[in-house]
């Protein structure tokens, strides 16, 4: 998500399955700048978000300027936690003009 001069990331998420789950959200920014942020989602059916902080953007505002990935790993030691859903941003396509 971008607002002006700033960027970060945001997933909606919702845990219907009782069970622990392991949200990490990733913010790449221009540059090689990484924000990483491990989330606590409670295991109910309640909506929820997870939200990296807002950081200033090195490069061109607006979309395509970050890219953004979030996982949901199940419970259980992390080398051994399976991996539920990735899901990632795309930059927008390049203006020809």
């Amino acid at each position: 998500m971008t607002r002006g001069d700033t960027v970060w990331a945001r997933v909606y998420y919702r845990n219907a399955t009782g069970e622990e789950l392991r949200p990490v959200l990733t913010l790449m920014g221009p540059g090689g700048r990484t924000v990483e942020l491990h989330c606590t989602p409670a295991a109910h059916d309640e909506p929820g978000i997870c939200e990296t902080p807002r950081v200033p953007s090195s490069g061109p505002p607006g979309p395509g300027s970050a890219t953004a990935v979030a996982e949901f790993v199940g419970a259980g030691p992390v080398e051994e936690a399976p991996l539920l859903l990735r899901a990632g941003s795309e930059r927008a396509p390049e203006a020809r003009g």
